[in-house]
């Protein structure tokens, strides 16, 4: 366990004997615990009211308030505070009903103040762990969210509408677009923007599944289902329950999958390999494909009714060839998110670079988009991305284009002046729009221009 700011953790000491509350506040202080202490149920409900604590560690059998109600009082006013119960050998039962209803555990009287210790040691590592938790999935939210779905042609606001729309409910969602295109950032906009947010995204790729352990992987298994099954096995839908499953590439599944995923999406239930039990699953699917599925179902590939479950909702996302407008807002986006991850001082792409981008087919979308511009940041010896710094392949499809490059290896000073009378060009000869452009005073702009 990772040490604790002890100064800084806050514990109420309930309990009707003086004696004990005297003893744990000594003990518990002497560890750098910041220690109050209640005398009865009331006093310690009083003193929660306006008091925030980390732990409260009370006394299952008291006055008229009992430790039973000071839980339910806690989980009431302050849910994030962690309960701990000392309770006498005859209130074992009380103290496991504590648990039931919130309680991180309990203290058997008489108690060892070392069990007492690890016991909060153990509680704080829990609060830790779940503060981590609760910051990744508030770093989760934010990342999904819709405005993180970069584009603003028009073909993207209908997808954006389209999201906004499906999210809040339990519907199939069926994602068509080409490889790259960002079915799984739409699938998971979808879950992190729904009520199931706080429940698992299971991702799974149907088109690197094994055939023979498929239906296990999807499913799960009993003990000694097949050779080499020791022990039973929990299934992606089970993994999924109360949240969503993302089935990519869902063209993969063979008949035999097709049958058990259109049951589930009947019956809402499933079975293990091996397993003669049905077992209830909560879990959204959306299911995502890069082709067609028409004309597997008319060859029989692909069954229609299987078809029909999925597609509910359909949204096709465009290739990056069909939104060029998009490319010059996702490149941008991409060169700020590796700069800071590589620690990288660069601004901006230039004009020239910029240009190739747009141009270029990308027939990886933008995923490849993503992975060039990655590229640039690390092999970049410029504070800007020059058209230098693209690989060679863009340029094969850019006929007329070479001139962008130069013909013979320039200084970076010479490179530089290049390029700010480049953008003073496109710029029309405005000093002030040009030196936004560049992030740089108009002080530098004349100082690099009577540069010789």
């Amino acid at each position: 366990m990772e040490p604790m700011d002890r100064t800084s953790t806050h514990l109420l000491v309930v309990d009707d004997d003086a004696v004990t509350t005297n003893l744990l506040k000594e003990v518990l202080s002497k560890e750098g615990y910041d220690v109050t202490t209640a005398s009865s149920g009331e006093e310690a409900m009083d003193i929660g009211t306006n008091n925030l604590f980390d732990i409260v560690i009370t006394d299952v059998r008291m006055g008229e308030k009992d430790g039973m109600e000071v839980l339910r009082s806690f989980k009431k006013i302050a849910p994030e505070t962690t309960v701990i119960m000392i309770t006498a050998f005859g209130s074992i039962e009380t103290a496991i009903e504590a648990i039931r209803e919130g309680a991180f555990d309990y203290v058997s009287k008489p108690f060892k103040l070392d069990e007492i210790k690890f016991t909060i040691r153990r509680a704080l590592e829990q609060r830790r762990l779940l503060q981590e938790n609760r910051l990744y999935r508030r770093e989760l939210l934010n990342k999904y969210q819709f405005k993180n779905v970069i584009g603003r042609t028009p073909q993207m606001f209908e997808v954006y509408k389209t999201i906004a729309k499906v999210a809040d409910t339990k519907s199939t969602v069926l994602l068509y677009g080409e490889r790259g295109t960002g079915k799984e950032l739409v699938a998971r906009s979808i879950h992190y923007n729904s009520p199931r947010n706080n429940r698992p995204f299971i991702p799974v790729d149907c088109g690197s599944l094994v055939e023979t352990l498929m239906e296990s992987e999807l499913f799960g298994h009993v003990r000694g289902a097949f050779t080499g099954a020791l022990s039973t096995k929990r299934g992606m839908f089970e993994e999924a329950d109360g949240g969503t499953l993302f089935l990519d590439e869902v063209s993969s599944l063979n008949l035999s999958m097709q049958m058990k995923l259109l049951r589930f999406l009947q019956e809402h239930e499933i079975k293990k390999v091996g397993g003669m039990e049905s077992i209830k699953v909560d879990v959204r699917v959306v299911a995502a494909t890069n082709q067609q599925l028409d004309p597997f179902v008319k060859t029989g590939k692909f069954r229609e009714d299987l078809f029909d479950r999925l597609n509910v909702v359909s949204i096709v996302l465009p290739p990056l060839r069909e939104r060029k407008e998009d490319i010059p807002l996702l490149a941008n986006h991409f060169l700020q998110e590796f700069s800071e991850e590589n620690h990288k001082n660069i601004s901006h792409i230039s004009p020239e670079a910029l240009e190739i981008l747009t141009q270029y087919s990308w027939p990886g979308n933008v995923r490849e988009l993503e992975h060039t511009i990655e590229r640039a940041v690390i092999l970049s010896i410029h504070p800007i991305i020059l058209p230098e710094d693209l690989p060679r392949k863009m340029f094969e499809e850019m006929k007329g284009i070479e001139f962008l490059l130069p013909e013979k290896p320039l200084s970076l000073r010479e490179m530089e002046k290049k390029y700010v009378l480049k953008v003073l060009e496109e710029t029309k000869g405005n000093k002030r729009k040009a030196s936004e452009i560049l992030g740089i005073d108009r002080t530098t702009l004349y100082r690099i221009l009577e540069k010789e």
